[in-house]
């Protein structure tokens, strides 16, 4: 069955779920599971500080890549890929003050560090083909 736009429901689907597709929201989705599991042993008095800091920051990513990729044209989906990347930096942050504190093992850290390095990179990239 076609909708009056000429696509089928299927085809609609598969379009408005493409932002899932990207290796960049898998991994930072990933990160937002992750991240949470780290901050469920964090001290109780950082419920409200660090915890939801980190917590917000890592889920800012892949919710900023999948609102840019509803929104109307290119540059503004670029802009909200921009601002996904600096969210992975403040989460870089956190955890870098959460392992300084000793809330975070360093293994823990180094790889949570690792991959935030890297959407870093892919949303880069990203930016630059969506220029």
């Amino acid at each position: 069955m076609k909708s009056s736009e000429g696509t089928t429901p299927e085809r609609r689907t598969k379009e408005t779920n493409s932002v899932e597709d990207l290796e960049v929201f898998k991994l930072a989705h990933g990160l937002v599971l992750r991240v949470y599991e780290v901050t469920r042993s964090f001290p109780r008095e950082e419920t409200f500080g660090l915890v939801t800091q980190l917590r917000r920051a890592a889920a800012s990513v892949p919710a900023n890549l999948a609102e840019g990729a509803g929104r109307l044209n290119r540059a503004e989906y670029r802009q909200f890929a921009g601002i996904a990347k600096g969210s992975a930096a403040e989460a870089s942050y956190h955890l870098f003050l959460a392992r300084d504190l000793g809330y975070v093992a360093p293994d823990d850290y180094d790889r949570l560090r690792s991959d935030y390095d890297r959407v870093g990179q892919m949303l880069t990239r990203l930016t630059q083909a969506l220029s």
